[in-house]
């Protein structure tokens, strides 16, 4: 999984880093990351049977991150990063594209949306919120997590972000996070996505820069309505930072919008419940094209 090849796209002021999976006269999906810091490894092998379905899969390092060039510090934005949304797919001459984001990459594709409407075909955000506000139930979930040892490894991962230093640490980081962000925090699984996902280079200096305020600062609940292309809404029922209701505030703030809430998922989705997540997304972008 860490040795696909991939090439750096020049989007004028820097240039992204992406990987592509699938022939080159399918349908393209542009696929942002989490993090802030991750790279495109996070979704590993997960999405690529899209692929079978005849989707051009471009998995992209968001602007400083991962492979991508490191592009000066005042540019980290959510802005900016929803920007180089559409400077993507210009620079890879695409004409109707989608986007698709997961966690913070959900962020920027939404950002995108309401900044740029209708330049993307179609937009899909998975395991978002539209506005920084619904963060505020993280702290509740996280004082109701079980079992225990594992509330404390969570939190005290979260207190270290905003002081991490090192790709190590930030690897440590997100192991000790991901039992929060799947519905059992036990799942077998979690074992078989560390292996598949391996390979990413994480960027500290990034997460450390977003942790200091807010994540970028997501909040365009009230510039929904902006948004001109169709909106497909992914989220898990058990997901502990963006909750549902979240996901129903984007539904219903956007007009063309359908929302899949996955029953036995948490964050994870893509992961959890794959196959039925593969289907609305392919779902989704056959009606829609």
């Amino acid at each position: 999984m860490s040795h696909r090849p991939g090439r750096l796209v020049d989007i004028g002021d820097t240039s992204l880093f992406v990987v592509e999976v699938g022939g080159s006269f399918g349908h393209p999906i542009l696929i942002f990351h989490g993090g802030p810091g991750e790279d495109h490894h996070e979704f590993g092998d997960y999405l690529d049977p899209l692929a079978n379905r005849g989707y051009r899969l471009i998995l992209a390092d968001l602007r400083a991150q991962g492979h991508s060039e490191k592009a000066p510090v005042e540019t980290w934005t959510l802005a900016k990063m929803a920007e180089d949304v559409g400077s993507l797919g210009r620079a890879l001459g695409l004409d109707r594209y989608a986007a698709l984001g997961h966690s913070y990459g959900s962020f920027v594709v939404l950002q995108h949306a309401v900044d740029f409407p209708g330049e993307a075909a179609q937009t899909i955000v998975s395991s978002g919120i539209p506005s920084a506000r619904f963060l505020a139930d993280v702290q509740r979930n996280l004082d109701a997590f079980e079992p225990l040892e594992l509330r404390a490894l969570v939190a005290d991962s979260w207190a270290r972000e905003t002081t991490i230093q090192t790709a190590e640490e930030f690897d440590q980081l997100s192991l000790d996070q991901m039992p929060f962000h799947f519905a059992d925090p036990l799942d077998p699984r979690i074992e078989e996505y560390e292996r598949r996902t391996a390979g990413a280079v994480r960027s500290p200096e990034v997460l450390r820069h977003f942790a200091a305020q807010e994540y970028g600062g997501i909040d365009v609940e009230g510039r929904l309505g902006e948004i001109i292309e169709p909106v497909l809404v992914l989220a898990g029922r058990h997901y502990r930072v963006c909750s549902v209701e979240a996901a129903e505030a984007m539904a219903k703030g956007i007009s063309d919008a359908e929302l899949v809430v996955f029953g036995d998922s948490g964050h994870m989705t893509f992961v959890e419940q794959n196959d039925e997540y593969l289907d609305a997304v392919d779902d989704f972008l056959r009606r829609n094209r």
